[in-house]
């Protein structure tokens, strides 16, 4: 699963769109998140993880400041979460979650997305029963005994862990997301995760090799990512490489 789920990764990342639509979603996401739980990173741990995972995707300073500056002041946005569940083309299950302050434009720009490129939209739980909502760490490594030793003395529930490739994946309950990282950071102070995030990981993948039908499916995700109110889309789409 582990390596499966780069893959997957790096495969969206290639049609994330341009740096400024980046910056806008993370700006919405922060702000809505500091709006919600407070302004101090310290005291918010989904905004100080949010804040690290900005940086690590390059979003500047100035955006993520504008975007708490913005919420402390009480400004007048009022996002709601959106999600849509469906098929992409070639048969694999896909999430979109969207923040969104006008459902209807949203849906019928997602909706737009799945039409247009061969794909199904389905209702609530059409996709959803089929992915974990899961905690993913990912840092270089080899001794999966001791990473997991490591994680069972601080008493995290853990899901899986990989070794791949010079990697480790460790895999674990979104809710143990902040133990987990506690746990690893104590352990080395200068381990570097490559990924870090909460996220939806596919219990199944759903391998696409036809070329026309892998096209399509790019373009499909491309669609989905022009949507401004889209935030992430998760799918089990095993491509080829």
């Amino acid at each position: 699963m582990g390596r499966a789920y780069q893959n997957r990764k790096e495969s969206m990342a290639k049609t994330a769109g341009q740096k400024t639509r980046i910056y806008s979603r993370y700006g919405k996401e922060i702000y809505v998140c500091a709006k919600n739980g407070g302004f101090d990173p310290d005291g918010n741990l989904p905004l100080r993880q949010l804040i690290t995972k900005a940086k690590k995707d390059q979003v500047p300073a100035h955006v993520i400041e504008r975007a708490i500056d913005k919420a402390r002041g009480g400004g007048g946005e009022d996002y709601e979460t959106a999600r849509y569940e469906g098929f992409s083309p070639g048969g694999a299950m896909v999430i979109v979650d969207c923040l969104t302050d006008n459902g209807k434009r949203t849906f019928t720009e997602v909706r737009q997305a799945f039409v247009k490129n061969g794909a199904k939209l389905g209702g609530p739980g059409t996709a959803g029963h089929m992915f974990d909502h899961q905690a993913v760490f990912a840092f270089k490594g080899e001794d999966e005994e001791a990473v997991l030793e490591t994680l069972m003395m601080a008493d995290v529930d853990v899901t899986d862990i990989e070794v791949e490739d010079g990697m480790v994946s460790v895999f674990a309950p979104h809710t143990e997301f902040f133990k987990a990282k506690t746990a690893l950071t104590e352990e080395d102070s200068e381990l570097n995760f490559e990924v870090e995030e909460i996220t939806f990981v596919p219990q199944n993948a759903h391998e696409i090799t036809d070329p026309e039908v892998v096209e399509q499916f790019e373009k499909f995700l491309a669609a989905l990512e022009d949507c401004d109110d889209v935030q992430n889309v998760y799918h089990n789409a095993e491509l080829p490489a």
